[in-house]
Parts: structure tokens; C-alpha cells; sequence
């Protein structure tokens, strides 16, 4: 008997809920000849959802449907129905248009849609494109947001405190995603333009160029390093890691730890590309002093020279060479240009036997050597930074071996039989 009432009572249930649904769906707005489709799609409008279309529409007729429309009627207008439920969206400085003139329905659907918050369009970018002209999908690299179309990583929909809507102020909206290069801007030397905004460098939509800069690599940097365009067109040399790749070969666009924004120390730099260089300097004793101090700029112009060798100023070639001050004007911004003038002194230079200016004997004529016949201009491992070895000809390295003693010094050479000289007691050659 138990078993009887407990599956009537289930029954009678099951009709009572299937008549209850009969009613409400004859009382709603959706059935199978009015507004079929309606409820149907995969984002629905709340009221929608549960039926209640009257939370936004009041009749405006009875015997709906009349057949002379309208037979409803909203119960409120533009932006004031929307916020009958939602916050208002429109209270910072800078608002979107259509929120402005309070037309939600510019943007959703108030009924359905398959796009996420009723969107009338499957991508943001699409719906966006759909008042603005597409001009930020057209060239070659695109902003991660800008190709997959999602313009609210960047901009606010509805409204902003920040210009274009953008969602973040400044060089700040870059780091709501770029936050693992925000240390990048906050280094002892910063450029100037990143932080002022990383649009002087950079187009936030797209560009033809990598990491979409506005203009291709140097140029970019030259477009305001406009003295340095000028000294790059004026110099017959130019710095080889100019012609081979971009100013950040070199140089950090954002900000450095070290001067002149570059990566690292200068030596660490130039020796990134002059290995065989940096490979003589750190097996050395002696060292120049500019190399010493790692300021390989003393001498070169890191970026461009009317001079051999990207110098500063001008150096010969040659080996051997007629003797004349300003041949060696790049030595003498260090050194005494007057240091081979007299041929005899007791001031000008160490290099001396007795009075007699051993510089003088050996450069100051008409077949006078260069500085570098004699000595290592970056470093070595004698004294004086003595070469070990110079290059003589085509074929021969002429040895030289510098002694170094207390008042003067020895020298077992190629070009002339072993010889010293002394300041104090004066060494008499045959």
C-alpha cells in the first residue's frame, strides 16, 4: 500500500510540474511562433534568461499582438534602462562614444548574443572596426592585443581617467603586460624618450618593423640624434657594427647601469666583437692606459672617423714616415707633442743617453719610424709597452727585447746590433 501512494504521489508531481512549465511557457514571450530563437544563444541577457522580459519592456497595447505596433514600450530610455540594474559606466573624464551619448546597444545586444557580454560582435576588434577604420591590422608586426583582436587589454570600453580610454596612464599600460621589462626603466641611465613614453620609439597598434618601432633600427635612433646623423654622413669610416646591425648592438633602448646607455663595460662591449683583441689585453702585463681604464673611446670614435682605424685623430699608416708633430696628433692629446723636437734634453723624455733625446734619433728624420714600430698600442708584456714583435715587410716579424734597468734600459732588436742606453752614465756607441 505504501509502494502505491509513494508512486501516485511521484506522479502526480511529475504532471504538476509539467502543467506549471505548460503555463509559463503560454504566458512568456518565446514559443514556437513568437520569437523562437530568442533565449537560444550562448550568452544570454539575464531577464532574458529567466523569462522576464517585462524587467525592461512594459506594454503599451493590450491583445498583444495588435499587428500595429509598437505593443511595448521600454520602460525607460537609452543608458537609464541599463542602470535600472547595471553601475554606471560613464563616470571618468574620458568616455567612448557611445557611452557618452548613453547607447549601450551600440556595442551589445540586450537580448543575446554568442559573443561573452553580449558583444554584436565575435571579436572586440570586429565590433570596434565596425565605427573605427582599421588601421591598426595592416602591416607587417602586430601588438599581441591588436592581432587577436582584443582592444579592452588596452583600452576601456565604456569610460577612463587616462586619454584613448587606455587603462593605465603613460608608459604604465605597457607594464600591465610588460611588467618582466619594467627594471629596464628604472637604471642609473635612462633614454630619455622611454620615459617619457614608449610611444616616441614604439607604435602601440602596429608596424613594418620589428618590435614595431616606428622606423627601422638606427634610422629610428638617428631621427633624433640628429648631430650624430650628421657626424655618421661626414665620416669617411664608420664603426663596423654600424653597417652590420642596429644602435643596440651596442646600446640599450630604455636604460643602463653604465654611461652612454650601453649594455655593459666598454671593454665588454668592444671585445663582444674584437675577441682577438680582447684576448691580447687580458693575457698582458702592461696595459695603455686608455685600455687600462677600459675607455677604449680615448682613441676611437665608437661610431664614425675620417680617420683610419675609426681614430679621433689622425695616426699614419705607414711605418715609416717623415717626422712631423701633428702626424702624431692622436698620441699627443696624452703625451708631450714636444717629446722628440730637441735632440738633446734632459726634460722631454726617460728615453735618454745622458742628454741625447733617443726619441729624437729615432723618429725625427726624414725615414722616421711611427710610434708603433716600437711600442703596443693597446697592450704587451715589456716595458715601456715595448712590442715583442713588429711586422717587417711581408714576411718577417723584426724581434725586439727591451730590458728595463734602473737609469735606462737594453735592447736586442732585428734593424740594428744590441744596444743600451743610460741617464746617468751615458752609454758610448761605436
Amino acid at each position: 500500500m505504501r509502494k502505491f501512494w509513494t508512486v501516485l504521489g511521484t506522479t502526480l508531481f511529475a504532471l504538476s510540474v509539467m502543467f506549471v512549465g505548460v503555463a509559463l511557457a503560454e504566458d512568456t514571450c518565446v514559443s514556437a511562433k513568437c520569437h523562437a530563437q530568442m533565449g537560444k544563444a550562448k550568452y544570454i541577457h539575464g531577464p532574458v534568461g529567466v523569462g522576464q522580459c517585462t524587467v525592461c519592456h512594459a506594454e503599451a497595447k493590450k491583445g498583444h499582438p495588435t499587428g500595429k505596433k509598437p505593443d511595448f514600450k521600454l520602460v525607460a530610455t537609452g543608458k537609464a534602462l541599463c542602470e535600472k540594474c547595471h553601475q554606471p559606466v560613464d563616470r571618468n573624464e574620458f568616455k567612448h562614444t557611445p557611452v557618452k551619448k548613453g547607447e549601450c546597444t551600440g556595442c551589445h545586444d540586450p537580448h543575446q548574443s554568442d559573443a561573452p557580454k553580449q558583444l554584436k560582435k565575435a571579436k572586440t576588434s570586429e565590433l570596434c572596426y565596425s565605427c573605427h577604420k582599421n588601421t591598426q591590422m595592416v602591416r607587417k608586426f602586430q601588438h599581441g592585443p591588436v592581432a587577436s583582436g582584443d582592444c579592452n587589454v588596452c583600452h576601456n570600453p565604456h569610460s577612463s581617467p587616462n586619454k584613448f580610454q587606455l587603462e593605465a596612464k603613460g608608459n604604465d599600460v605597457c607594464f600591465l603586460c610588460h611588467e618582466d621589462r619594467k627594471a629596464e626603466f628604472t637604471r642609473k641611465y635612462p633614454h630619455k624618450p622611454a620615459q617619457e613614453s614608449c610611444l616616441k620609439c614604439h607604435d602601440a597598434h602596429n608596424s613594418d618593423h620589428p618590435f614595431m618601432q616606428s622606423m627601422e633600427g638606427s634610422a629610428l635612433c638617428l631621427s633624433c640624434h640628429k648631430k650624430m646623423n650628421d657626424h655618421l654622413k661626414a665620416s669617411t669610416v664608420r664603426h663596423q657594427a654600424l653597417d652590420k646591425g642596429p644602435c643596440t648592438t651596442c646600446h640599450t633602448p630604455h636604460s643602463s647601469d653604465y654611461p652612454r646607455q650601453l649594455k655593459t663595460h666598454t671593454k665588454d662591449i668592444c671585445y663582444t666583437c674584437h675577441k682577438d683583441m680582447g684576448a691580447q689585453v687580458r693575457a698582458a702585463k702592461n696595459l695603455h692606459g686608455p685600455v687600462q681604464q677600459n675607455d677604449c673611446y680615448a682613441c676611437h670614435d665608437p661610431h664614425g672617423s675620417a680617420n683610419p682605424l675609426v681614430l679621433k685623430k689622425y695616426f699614419p699608416k705607414e711605418f715609416y714616415k717623415p717626422y712631423a708633430t701633428e702626424s702624431y696628433a692622436m698620441c699627443f692629446d696624452c703625451h708631450n707633442k714636444d717629446i722628440a723636437l730637441d735632440k738633446i734634453t734632459t726634460k722631454l723624455t726617460n728615453f735618454r743617453n745622458g742628454d741625447t733625446n733617443m726619441h729624437f734619433l729615432h723618429v725625427n728624420k726624414e725615414k722616421g719610424r711611427s710610434c708603433k714600430a716600437c711600442h703596443e698600442v693597446h697592450a704587451g708584456n715589456q716595458d715601456k709597452h715595448i712590442r715583442k714583435e713588429v711586422p717587417f715587410g711581408g714576411s718577417w716579424k723584426l724581434p725586439v727585447n727591451f730590458t728595463k734597468m734602473q737609469n735606462g734600459g737594453s735592447c736586442v732588436v732585428g734593424c740594428h746590433k744590441p744596444k743600451a742606453y743610460d741617464r746617468v752614465n751615458p752609454v758610448k756607441y761605436e
